[in-house]
């Protein structure tokens, strides 16, 4: 980034762009842009002037390209900002299962001879209202990737413009591919790869832009090393190296990984590292022998959902230097998990399903900033948690359950607002967090079991003025109907003088 400062202008100065002093414009927010009426003409694009930011660009061809490129830009960026927050891809996974669902549903209800016409138009209603909803979410993920993809694009061409205008080419669209011509170490290593069995290849750093299909044949290779490389694509032949353990795709410029990667059913240590991934591969959950997957600093927004199912023997995960927003719900079943590292992300909190991770030993949770506010409740229940970092975020309060980590020894909060514990306990250790959190909470639960004391005794006098006020009253109405029998049994034997007394 430092050596492209046209990237670091555009990415940091952009909403904020404005004529040179002197200059008249009417007023232009690339974030929130004024409203449009039909009356009303469309506001003026935001200005950019690389010869007064960069005097050093004189080019006019470049200079407009960039211009062109920046307005670009501003604008993906305006309508990425007004479609709102993206839905996590749990959510959307979850809206692609039930959308299916309801269309198996309705497909029954139409071959149901016996449904009356009511109840069936009642409940194609109420399933069609489902699938509105579901389409909207999945509607709303698909504008986020494509207009994500625009804006990549966009970001992408000043690179190139910047780097053509510096190396003095011509504009960014003149910039020359990455060549396939296939590197001489690599075809001196499949020669030696057919006439001998060959386990380990080491190619990191060799300017190798190009791997052929014919890789996919060394079925006896046991690892891989590829990083340090310029390498885009990898070829869909790699499933090919079924006996595959340990492969390191790191610091090359990846921007997805074949699908067929999971089919090396025996790896064990993935190295995808300093790429340009936006996802890893829903596949790559079958690859259920890994114990060690580093795909950390990349351009990840999330994990895929039923990762946590599959790779149950996961020891290390590095997610760390992403964009993730969210952990999905089934990372609680890495059963295996000892160590986590999620900082400097965009993580707003973790699943409850986190306290599952009873293995766990070292977790990152740094520098996720203003997203990350609180830890839940089962946080308590990482029994074998040691090593804590969870500097630099918004946490007011610690869990009332983090007296219960017992074996933890190290822990940072530095840069939280914390309340809870305050601030003389935290810069006295972690035994003296822990201590307080143990004891708040024991102090809690007797607040609790005292205030329920106290309701029950509440309840206990007029529980038994009900039961006495009962008691007397079925006392007194036994009385009444005693005396009313005693009195009607003995009112024949009254002597007929006295009656007309009365």
């Amino acid at each position: 980034m430092e050596s492209i400062p046209i990237i670091t202008y555009t990415m940091n100065k952009l909403p904020s762009l404005t004529r040179p002093a002197g200059a008249t414009v009417t007023a232009f927010d690339i974030e929130q842009p004024p409203p449009i009426s039909p009356a009303t003409p469309p506001p003026a694009e935001p200005f950019f002037d690389p010869s007064v930011r960069m005097p050093a660009l004189t080019d006019p061809n470049i200079i407009s390209e960039m211009r062109s490129t920046v307005a670009d830009v501003s604008q993906t960026r305006s309508i990425l900002k007004q479609l709102g927050p993206r839905p996590d891809h749990e959510s959307v996974d979850t809206a692609k299962a039930r959308l299916a669902e309801i269309e198996v549903r309705l497909a029954n209800d139409l071959d149901e001879i016996n449904l009356s016409e009511s109840d069936g138009e009642d409940s194609k209603k109420e399933a069609e209202k489902d699938k509105e909803i579901y389409k909207a979410v999945i509607a709303l993920d698909e504008l986020h990737e494509t207009y994500g993809k625009v804006l990549a694009e966009a970001e992408a061409k000043l690179e190139r413009i910047y780097a053509a205008a510096v190396a003095g080419h011509g504009g960014g669209d003149e910039v020359a591919e990455g060549s396939e011509e296939v590197n001489e170490d690599v075809v001196r290593i499949l020669q030696e790869a057919n006439q001998k069995d060959v386990e380990r290849i080491d190619l990191s750093d060799r300017g190798v832009r190009f791997l052929p299909e014919a890789f996919g044949k060394i079925r006896t290779l046991v690892a891989l090393n590829l990083s340090v490389n310029q390498l885009q694509l990898i070829p869909d032949s790699i499933a090919g190296l079924e006996n595959l353990e340990e492969l390191n795709l790191s610091s090359n410029m990846l921007e997805s990984l074949p699908e067929s990667i999971g089919l090396l059913l025996n790896l064990k240590t993935l190295d995808v590292s300093s790429n340009k991934l936006t996802a890893l591969p829903d596949s790559i959950c079958s690859c259920r022998s890994l114990v060690e997957l580093n795909a950390s600093f990349n351009k990840l927004t999330y994990l895929p959902t039923n990762i946590g199912y599959e790779l149950v023997n996961l020891r290390r995960l590095s997610i760390q230097l992403n964009k993730i927003r969210t952990l999905p719900t089934s990372i609680g079943e890495m059963s295996s998990l000892q160590f986590l590292d999620v900082h400097f992300n965009e993580l707003q909190g973790l699943p409850h399903s986190v306290g599952k991770l009873t293995n766990l030993e070292s977790i990152n949770l740094s520098s996720n900033f203003s997203d990350l506010k609180e830890l839940p409740e089962t946080f308590g229940d990482l029994i074998n948690l040691q090593d804590l970092d969870i500097s630099n975020n918004q946490i007011h309060a610690l869990p009332n359950t983090f007296g219960q980590l017992k074996n933890l020894r190290t822990l940072n909060l530095e840069e939280n607002p914390i309340v809870i514990p305050p601030k003389e306990i935290v810069n006295s250790g972690v035994e003296a967090v822990k201590a307080y959190m143990a004891q708040r909470r024991v102090d809690l639960l007797a607040e609790e079991e005292a205030r329920s004391k106290l309701e029950a005794n509440e309840e206990t006098p007029l529980g038994w003025l009900t039961r006495s006020t009962s008691w007397l009253k079925n006392s007194v109405v036994g009385a009444t109907q005693s005396v009313s029998g005693y009195m009607g049994a003995h009112e024949s034997n009254r002597d007929p003088a006295v009656n007309q007394q009365y």
